[in-house]
């Protein structure tokens, strides 16, 4: 296939791409699996989402032996958390869900299972301040989504040839 001068200009290419290419791809793919506990607690809106993302880090620096703990605990529902505060879901979550109920997006059960939420923590003095705001605002997202959902609200297209 190669031989002389073009097989080792071959072999000089190839040496230089696994010198190069493959360390920067290793390291890649080492930080990427190592960020995956990070990105699923984001996902399921763990509480502890920042300490997750904590622990992901130091195992950067600790070679990649606590990343085991922190993909276990980002998969894990922790219960004292929700005895505590009320709640086992992190803030962006609420946050999340306003903003789909500011776009319509959302029911009325919806709504009022987030107050309820909101509440609870509210009651057990754990609601932060950006939440607070939030909790007003949804009580008339709530009233407008139950005037969207209810059957009087909606009027049904008048049928062909009515009105003539």
């Amino acid at each position: 296939m190669f031989h002389g001068e073009t097989l080792d200009a071959v072999a000089d290419v190839l040496a230089w791409v696994i010198l190069v290419l493959v360390p920067i791809a290793g390291i890649v793919l080492f930080w990427l699996v190592h960020i995956l506990p990070e990105q699923i607690a984001e996902k399921r809106h763990h509480p502890q989402q920042e300490a997750i993302k904590t622990l992901c880090l130091l195992s950067l620096v600790f070679g990649g032996l606590l990343w085991p703990i922190a993909w276990l605990w980002a998969y894990t529902r922790p219960v004292a958390y929700r005895m505590a505060y009320g709640t086992e879901k992190h803030e962006s979550y609420f946050e999340e869900m306003a903003e789909k109920a500011r776009a319509g997006a959302t029911t009325a059960d919806e709504i009022r299972h987030l107050r309820e939420e909101l509440e609870t923590m509210r009651a057990r003095g754990a609601l932060p301040a950006p939440l607070l705001g939030l909790l007003a605002e949804l009580e008339s997202l709530q009233a407008a989504a139950a005037t969207r959902e209810s059957p009087a609200a909606r009027t049904p297209p008048a049928a062909a040839g009515e009105g003539r």
